[in-house]
């Protein structure tokens, strides 16, 4: 070998070298997955998105709010990233169905479904309309079920037709529906149905490749800040230390949810805050008494009694 072969050599492995090292920089664990993110026009779905997307997955950005989505859109292009804006109603059936429909035509596959998207009504129980209820539930609760059932379909047909499924819906709870929250009955009764939802997800899909968990986060966003006390609580440190209540602190979670190596870790409820992950503890049935024969009412007393002595109290309902 001469010594421009040489050089050459040396030019071509320092240039391979270089390709390699920006791979290595730009693998996401997210690469090559397909997500829909529901309510990402703002707040903590335009936080996942944007997680998401610098992690490798097309993300189809959906919003009632075009303009909102395509700021998003916009943003995740401009960052190397693919995005699209969806704008159909998750609380429509049918509507719901095209963002599924996007994902396949957009990006070829679709792998995650992220309920995100939310509404609040908030009102003491004596207070409460029917409308108040009706809009929280439909927001929350059927907002939940509509495209994950469509996206259900299809990941069902895939897995019947034999090819190898590993889909996630994601979905979002709330500590008001862990534990209750003082002027938030439609929103907690809302966030504790989702809870259940995610669990019984779990337990009928895990045949066909998907897992379902949930996250109860807490972040910095429209919602929380609208209450002044909030907004002051949560604000964005002036200087350059951990921002505690950054969106994006919750969506690494999930990004991490989305991705395949989570395979094993379904129907799990968790809670997010700052740099702080943990798992809700569901309820459980306790020891309990047993009489071993029907309890008369006036028996009840003493009974109770000795049950509430033993239990472990549930954490306070918010606001109480």
């Amino acid at each position: 070998m001469d010594v421009v072969d040489a050089e050459k050599r040396v030019s071509s492995m320092k240039v391979s070298t270089h390709i390699d090292n920006v791979v290595e920089k730009t693998m996401g664990i997210l690469d090559n997955r397909v997500a829909i993110i529901t309510g990402a026009g703002g707040g903590l779905g335009a936080a996942h998105a944007k997680v998401f997307a610098a992690e490798g997955a097309s993300v189809v950005v959906n919003d009632i709010n075009v303009a909102a989505a395509q700021k998003v859109v916009d943003d995740i292009v401009a960052a190397g990233g693919k995005a699209v804006v969806n704008s159909s109603d998750i609380t429509h059936y049918d509507d719901s169905a095209n963002a599924i429909r996007q994902a396949i035509d957009s990006y070829g596959n679709l792998h995650i479904v992220l309920n995100n998207a939310g509404n609040n009504r908030d009102r003491m129980f004596a207070s409460l309309s029917e409308a108040d209820w009706d809009s929280v539930m439909t927001v929350h609760l059927k907002g939940h079920f509509c495209i994950a059932s469509h996206a259900v379909h299809y990941w069902r047909g895939a897995s019947k037709e034999g090819r190898d499924v590993k889909a996630r819906i994601i979905n979002t709870t709330s500590g008001a529906g862990l534990q209750g929250s003082i002027g938030q009955s439609n929103y907690a009764a809302a966030k504790a149905g989702i809870a259940a939802l995610t669990l019984n997800q779990a337990a009928e899909l895990g045949r066909y490749g998907i897992t379902a968990n949930a996250v109860a986060p807490a972040a910095r966003t429209g919602m929380t800040t609208a209450v002044e006390s909030m907004a002051t609580r949560m604000a964005a440190p002036d200087d350059d230390s951990f921002d505690y209540w950054a969106p994006e602190n919750v969506s690494s979670l999930l990004a991490w949810l989305a991705a395949e190596e989570s395979q094993a870790v379904t129907g799990r409820i968790f809670e997010a805050e700052g740099g702080k992950i943990s798992i809700a503890d569901g309820w459980r049935t306790t020891l309990g008494i047993d009489k071993g024969d029907r309890w008369q009412p006036s028996e009840l007393s003493a009974a109770m009694d000795e049950l509430l002595s033993q239990e472990t109290p549930a954490q306070k309902v918010y606001g109480s």
